[in-house]
C-alpha cells in the first residue's frame, strides 16, 4: 500500500510515465489477501523472482515475512542497482537467499525452498531480465505449477521467436543472451511438459483464469 500511498518517492515520476502504472488499492496482494479472509499477518513467506518495482512494491505490506530470493538478485539489490528502487527495500526485508542449484525440475535447474508447507517449492533459474531473475515453481501430490515471472512477456514468444514483443524484451534486459538462453529452456519445457505442468507468466493477461476480474474491473472504484 506504501507504494500507492507515496507513489513517486517510491518508484520515481521517470518508472511510472514508462510503465504507465496504475495504483488501485484492490488489486493489491495486502487487499487481495485480506478478501480471502486472511491477515496480514497470515503471510509467513513471499517468494520474490526479482527486485523491478512492479514486483516488488508490495513487500513492505508483509514486513514479518521471510522473502526467499536467489543470491544473484540479492546482490543487486544490496549493492543499490538503479535498476532497482531502494525504497522498496527500505523496511529492511528478512531475506533468504539461495545460491546454488541442487537438482532440477522437469529438467530446469532449480533450488529447492526450506518452506515449512506440504508443497516443494523451487526457484527455478532463468537469468536475464535480471541478473539474478527465477521463475518458481510449486508442487503438490496433485498439482504441478510453474510461474515464470518475466522470463517472456507473451506467452506467445514460446512460439514464435521473432515476436514483435521481443524489442521490448531485449531493452529490458540485463543480460539479453541469458535471457534468450532461458526463453529456449522455456520452449523446451513446453513442448516436454505443458500437459502435465500449468506454466504462466506476469504479463500475459490471456493466461489469467477466466473468473480473475480484470484491471478494468476496479477502475472508478
Amino acid at each position: 500500500m506504501l507504494d500507492i500511498e507515496q507513489p513517486v518517492p517510491r518508484i520515481g515520476r521517470a518508472a511510472i510515465d514508462a510503465a504507465g502504472f496504475q495504483f488501485i488499492p484492490e488489486c493489491t496482494a495486502l487487499c487481495q489477501i485480506e478478501s480471502l479472509g486472511l491477515s496480514q499477518t497470515s503471510v509467513t513467506d513471499i517468494v520474490l523472482t526479482h527486485g523491478d518495482h512492479d514486483h516488488a512494491g508490495g513487500l513492505a505490506d508483509f514486513p514479518q515475512a521471510k522473502v526467499h530470493v536467489s543470491s544473484e538478485e540479492l546482490a543487486e539489490i544490496e549493492r543499490g542497482s538503479p535498476r532497482y528502487s531502494a525504497e522498496q527495500f527500505s523496511h529492511s526485508p528478512m531475506w533468504d537467499s539461495y545460491s546454488e542449484a541442487d537438482g532440477d525440475w522437469f529438467g530446469l535447474p532449480s533450488r529447492r525452498l526450506e518452506l515449512a508447507i506440504d508443497a516443494a517449492v523451487h526457484l527455478i533459474w532463468l537469468p536475464g531480465h535480471t541478473i539474478g531473475h527465477c521463475g518458481v515453481a510449486v508442487e503438490t501430490s496433485s498439482t504441478k505449477l510453474l510461474y515464470v515471472g518475466d522470463a517472456y512477456y507473451l506467452r506467445e514468444e514460446l512460439n514464435d521467436r521473432n515476436h514483435p514483443i521481443g524489442e521490448l524484451a531485449t531493452i529490458r534486459a540485463e543480460d539479453n543472451v541469458a535471457r534468450l538462453e532461458s526463453l529456449d529452456r522455456l520452449r523446451k519445457f513446453s513442448n516436454d511438459h505443458s500437459q502435465s505442468v500449468e506454466f504462466f507468466g506476469y504479463h500475459d493477461v490471456t493466461e489469467l483464469p477466466a473468473k480473475i476480474p480484470r484491471i478494468e474491473s476496479f477502475k472508478g472504484i
